[in-house]
């Protein structure tokens, strides 16, 4: 039973005047209660909250990165507590109201509170997690994990507190009531229990969402995530393939989503081109005068010669060998130019990683191996700047005196025996 609560004379006064009308005065007081709610939200966030934040944007380390936000969030989910206390005041004094709808709206406000104050202790948590991740050695000891379990704890004790709230009952009989259910509750729904488990953390955290292409191999899907639901996630395969994918498995196992690459803007080539290890050799002076026709070559054999002999200079100054001198390689060259023709290329991100570099030798020859970035993510973009690279470096390469390894087959010595047999 709610407590008697007395009417201000004025609104005596008022219930008087408009006696002829029944609910005409319910209205009116309901009307004054919405509209102070709607002034106590109004004061707290665009007076108080706007004083809190330049407030807060003031101290030392505030005002910019993760946890100057969070510190903001926190203090705007607890201003939501105000308008909901003036609701459940103010509903105790409307006349004429069930009792069922005063204790639920009472109830309802007080559930919100609870809400609210939960989501606030979360961006909290998270605020600290921010101030803690900038000590020097918290690469090496994260606390993250331990934040999400509490974080956890934090949404189940509010769940309990709002059902409980709700359904007019003390906290600890509900929480006696799960307990024992729980068992018989995770036996019949286990899966169910998973795959919303899973939803909520896949939700969360946005590992996944829809148009992300993701590639689990031990599912078979390679393709665009295009739907989302309790128990599955649908993949449609760019073989147009439909796959789908128990949402469970996207917590349990380990994919890849290129949505990062997406959004970094630039898709990543790492491709080797298989050099015939005979073919390197050092460069002559009519070679290097060849090669210093090109044009992104020029800067580099200057400062390279340069360089290199002042090294012998002082090399024969000690009067060692000239075997021991150091000169151009034709391979080293090409790196040189690759790097540089990539840096001009016009469909080369140079903002993100760019190297030319050899990988060790193989059976199949000398790997030089390309690592870079396209301005482009578009497959087809993508696969026409890779090609056109490949194609202009494979087209390059005897300039350098350098030569494609690759398998022989006996098509050639087949070749050669039809034609002396055809000469006899």
């Amino acid at each position: 039973m709610l407590d008697a609560v007395v009417a201000p004379q004025w609104l005596q006064d008022l219930q008087r005047t408009l006696e002829p009308w029944p609910w005409a005065y319910t209205l009116v007081v309901v009307a004054a209660v919405a509209l102070a709610a709607w002034l106590a939200n109004f004061v707290t966030k665009r007076i108080l909250l706007r004083g809190l934040r330049k407030l807060v944007n003031r101290l030392p380390g505030n005002g910019a990165g993760n946890e100057g936000r969070n510190n903001l969030r926190v203090i705007s989910r607890l201003a939501n507590v105000v308008p909901s206390m003036v609701i459940a005041a103010g509903v105790q004094v409307v006349p004429g109201l069930p009792p069922q709808l005063v204790e639920f709206v009472m109830g309802a406000c007080r559930a919100w509170a609870v809400l609210t104050v939960a989501l606030a202790v979360s961006h909290a948590l998270d605020a600290a997690n921010d101030l803690y991740e900038r000590r020097p050695d918290a690469r090496n000891k994260p606390i993250k994990g331990y934040l999400q379990v509490v974080k956890i704890v934090v949404f189940v004790i509010a769940g309990l507190s709002i059902v409980a709230t709700l359904l007019g009952v003390k906290l600890g009989p509900l929480v006696t009531g799960l307990g024992a259910a729980t068992a018989v509750l995770m036996l019949i729904f286990q899966d169910t229990i998973l795959s919303l488990v899973a939803s909520v953390q896949i939700s969360g955290d946005g590992r996944v969402r829809l148009g992300d292409w993701i590639e689990m191999p031990s599912q078979n899907a390679d393709g665009d995530v295009i739907d989302i639901a309790l128990h599955t996630i649908t993949v449609q395969n760019f073989d147009k393939t439909i796959t789908t994918i128990p949402t469970k498995k996207l917590v349990t196992e380990s994919f890849k989503n290129w949505r990062g690459m997406q959004e970094a803007g630039g898709r990543r080539i790492k491709r080797a081109l298989y050099l015939d290890q005979h073919s390197v050799d050092f460069l002559d002076a009519t070679a290097l005068a060849r090669l210093e026709q090109f044009a992104v070559l020029r800067e580099y054999l200057r400062d390279k010669q340069a360089e290199l002999e002042q090294w012998n200079a002082d090399l024969r100054a000690t009067g060692m060998d000239a075997i021991n001198a150091r000169r151009v390689t034709n391979l080293g060259t090409f790196r040189a130019y690759v790097e540089r023709y990539l840096r001009q290329h016009p469909g080369i991100h140079t903002d993100m990683t760019l190297l030319v570099r050899q990988l060790q030798p193989t059976t199949e020859g000398l790997p030089l191996e390309i690592y870079c970035f396209t301005r482009t993510t578009a497959w087809a973009d993508y696969e026409g700047v890779q090609s056109d690279v490949f194609d202009h470096l494979l087209a390059i390469l005897p300039a350098f005196g350098l030569r494609v390894f690759q398998a022989s087959s006996d098509a050639m010595l087949m070749a050669a025996q039809q034609q002396r047999a055809f000469a006899e």
